[in-house]
């Protein structure tokens, strides 16, 4: 057993660490600050093949494999999570649901256009008031001759009101099922369908450059070739990408913690105190050691469920315990980053201001914690 990336893997590593130290760290502030959307980068990255990574050369894709947009991830997230949770979403929630459940008109239809960066899609599963209670959608969904007519709402809807979003696939009731459930079916909502308005955008703590908004469908009307995959089969579809997109959140999380601790050991070396730099003192060794075990750790459970899923064996349980373990100890390294910073970690200037402020929602986005702690739960038979 290696954990050792091979030659492929590890050349797109040091690609895409380049790329963030180099393109992303310097204007990672001022789009923080100003919550404005990085568009020169989302380009950048298009042109890098970034967002093809896991997709079919045929469909515009860079042909590699599931793993590699984790590797991607964790090292975008140690510079800025906005940028990574953009290319996230844009992979595991905008464009995998189509290659893995559209039609092969669908998929000619998006996925190029996906692929390339050239445009980004939404994931619309969360609704306002219901959270973590996904299959509690009150959406609806009627067909009407040859159309499907939406009525509902959206909330937290990443990549869902930018200047190249294509369409956001959302969840809507369209029956109940003998037993008396809600049959929930996922339907394509094109961009600047009448009907369909993109809120303003979020006053969110963290990931403050990448865009969320709340969404509503006042009587929106898509062909009824715009269904997703099966009919009542979209929950489960959507499951389905949530336990892939878990790896994916891990990676990430990962990143922000590894991220912690470039920037606390550059710090250690920097600042002097007493005569000395301050990473002289086993106080802060010690603090840098643990937040390195952690990430180190962390790695190892997202590399873990990534080789699972890519082997075709189950990877629900090793999924949400990467997930679960990775989002908590960012949480834990953003702290202390902060605090072996001192005064100057409370100042937004700092990445370890930025990784503070967005590890928090790691714990909440697809799936919280004590979600994760449940699936894990029920998969151990408890």
């Amino acid at each position: 057993m290696s954990f050792a990336l091979d030659e492929e893997h590890a050349a797109l590593r040091d690609t895409v660490r380049e790329f963030a130290r180099e393109v992303i760290a310097p204007a990672a502030f001022e789009h923080y600050e100003r919550h404005t959307f990085p568009y020169e980068i989302i380009r950048q990255m298009g042109k890098m093949g970034l967002f093809g990574l896991p997709f079919p050369e045929e469909y515009g894709g860079m042909g590699g494999d599931y793993f590699a947009l984790c590797v991607a991830l964790e090292e975008l997230a140690r510079v800025d999570s906005s940028v990574a949770i953009t290319l996230e979403a844009a992979i595991s929630l905008g464009a995998m649901p189509i290659h893995r459940f559209g039609t092969p008109e669908q998929k000619a239809t998006w996925l190029p256009r996906l692929t390339s960066g050239e445009a980004l899609a939404g994931f619309g599963l969360t609704e306002p008031g219901f959270g973590s209670d996904a299959g509690g959608t009150q959406t609806r969904a009627v067909l009407d001759g040859d159309e499907w007519v939406i009525n509902g709402s959206k909330a937290f809807i990443t990549n869902s009101g930018t200047d190249i979003t294509a369409f956001v696939t959302v969840t809507a009731r369209t029956g109940t099922r003998p037993d008396g459930s809600p049959e929930i079916t996922a339907i394509i909502v094109p961009s600047g369908t009448p009907g369909f308005t993109v809120a303003p955008g979020y006053s969110k703590v963290g990931w403050c450059a990448s865009d969320t908004h709340e969404l509503h469908l006042d009587d929106v009307r898509v062909p009824a070739a715009n269904q997703l995959g099966e009919r009542g089969r979209g929950f489960a579809q959507f499951l389905r990408i949530l336990d892939e997109g878990r790896i994916a959140i891990a990676a990430l999380a990962t990143g922000l913690a590894q991220g912690c601790v470039d920037e606390s050991v550059r710090y250690a070396h920097d600042r002097h105190a007493f005569g000395q730099p301050i990473g002289n003192f086993q106080a802060i060794q010690f603090k840098i050691a643990d937040m390195e075990t952690r990430a180190h750790t962390a790695r190892l459970a997202y590399y873990d469920a990534a080789a699972r899923m890519l082997a075709g064996a189950d990877f629900k349980r090793q999924a949400a315990i990467a997930k679960l373990h990775a989002s908590e100890i960012a949480v834990t390294n953003a702290r202390e980053a902060t605090q072996v910073h001192g005064g100057y970690g409370f100042m937004n200037e700092t990445p370890v201001a930025r990784f503070w402020r967005d590890a928090k929602i790691l714990e909440i986005g697809e799936g919280t914690s004590e979600i994760q702690r449940m699936i894990i739960a029920r998969d151990l038979g408890v």
